[in-house]
């Protein structure tokens, strides 16, 4: 029953661990969100909501 719990601890530990890293390409996702209503723009044209272009 200890290994099972230390096994399922490190793994959490190695998950934070990754969970952590910035990944290329995370700072244009954040620049592709609407300021307005916050969702992603797909292509170049104004949002939807007509608060911002994406």
């Amino acid at each position: 029953m200890i290994k099972v719990v230390t096994l399922f601890l490190i793994g959490m530990v190695i998950m934070a661990m990754f969970g952590k890293l910035r990944f290329p390409g995370q700072q244009k996702l954040r620049s592709m969100k609407c300021p307005g209503c916050g969702r992603y723009a797909i292509g170049k044209g104004p949002c939807a909501c007509g608060a911002g272009k994406g």
